[in-house]
């Protein structure tokens, strides 16, 4: 098993909303330094506040990851061991500049991989996204599902996996890539490209009524934020990981409606929902396949969906 103890720790967009948890999450491994790397396209200095206070060695800088000197410069100044690549833009952000949230994801992997090639860090843990395999043709999606992306974000993620993937396979890196699935919880974003738990929490602590878009049996496979960063780290930690895509999910769906209902019920609203046409590119189901990532990492999630629901909805009503 590999370990993060004593270790020099670079995270791109280590200020966003799964990149703060995962912050959290390694400093308990006792490493000597962490260093976040975001360009706060999304991302906040207040998400990594606990972080900075219980942490002395965690150093926040902010800048562009896909520039190779500049990442250079701070991978030779910090002597960096290991980076965890979660640096991207929301996926609503292509409906906007497609070619933008395409080419972020492209851009960002290949100055990565191209300074592992160089040596000049050890190990590469990319964060993927379940978004890379569209609409499942089957469930459960395994690992082994066709990449079928239905967005330029989810295109840019799918190139960027291959890219991963090629790499290894030419130069054996020493690289993994955790692909977590719909992941929730405390410090998503709730402004501009927000989720569907965010949005609809935002709406219904304002007294809005809720949105379904579509006929709302959509499905997604939701994993609080939690279980997604210790998954990822559970990827670095098990050396069996590299060269493999693993999912980080919880390896059950919930309806879109069916969500919305909870969230509604929890906060007592018994108001109508709104009803509008499906929005752009809306995957249709996703189920994960857990089973090399419990096989492999023995990983399975700790938070059932309704206690992660009930701890989201606790952080929304006290930062909202």
């Amino acid at each position: 098993m590999a370990t993060l103890r004593n270790k020099n720790i670079l995270v791109t967009g280590g200020a966003g909303f799964i990149g703060s948890h995962l912050v959290d999450d390694l400093i308990l491994e006792k490493p000597s330094k962490i260093i976040v790397v975001d360009n706060f396209f999304l991302g906040k200095r207040e998400n990594l506040k606990n972080a900075a206070k219980t942490f002395k060695n965690l150093q926040v800088l902010k800048q562009d990851a896909t520039d190779f000197q500049k990442m250079e410069k701070i991978l030779q100044k910090e002597k960096i061991n290991v980076i965890f690549n979660l640096a991207t833009k929301a996926l609503e952000h292509s409906f906007v500049d497609p070619d933008d949230a395409f080419m972020v994801n492209v851009n960002l992997v290949s100055v990565l991989l191209r300074l592992l090639h160089q040596k000049k860090y050890q190990t590469l843990i990319h964060c993927s996204s379940s978004e890379v395999y569209g609409t499942a043709k089957k469930v459960p999606i395994t690992e082994e599902h066709p990449l079928d992306p239905e967005t330029l974000y989810a295109a840019g993620k799918a190139a960027a996996d291959l890219m991963v993937r090629s790499y290894y396979k030419t130069y054996k890196l020493d690289v993994a890539i955790a692909r977590p699935f719909n992941t929730y919880g405390p410090r998503q974003n709730e402004g501009v490209y927000a989720a569907v738990i965010p949005i609809t929490m935002k709406r219904l602590l304002s007294g809005l009524p809720p949105i379904i878009y579509g006929d709302g049996n959509q499905t997604r496979d939701f994993i609080y934020v939690k279980d997604t960063a210790r998954g990822i780290i559970e990827v670095y930690k098990n050396e069996k990981s590299r060269g493999k895509e693993i999912n980080i999910a919880a390896g059950y769906e919930i309806k879109i409606k069916d969500l919305i209902k909870i969230m509604a019920e929890d906060l007592k609203y018994t108001g109508k929902f709104l009803k509008k046409p499906v929005r752009l590119a809306d995957v249709r189901r996703h189920k994960a396949g857990t089973k090399l990532a419990k096989d492999l990492l023995d990983f399975r999630p700790e938070y059932s969906f309704k206690e992660g629901v009930k701890k989201t909805i606790e952080w929304y009503k006290e930062n909202l």
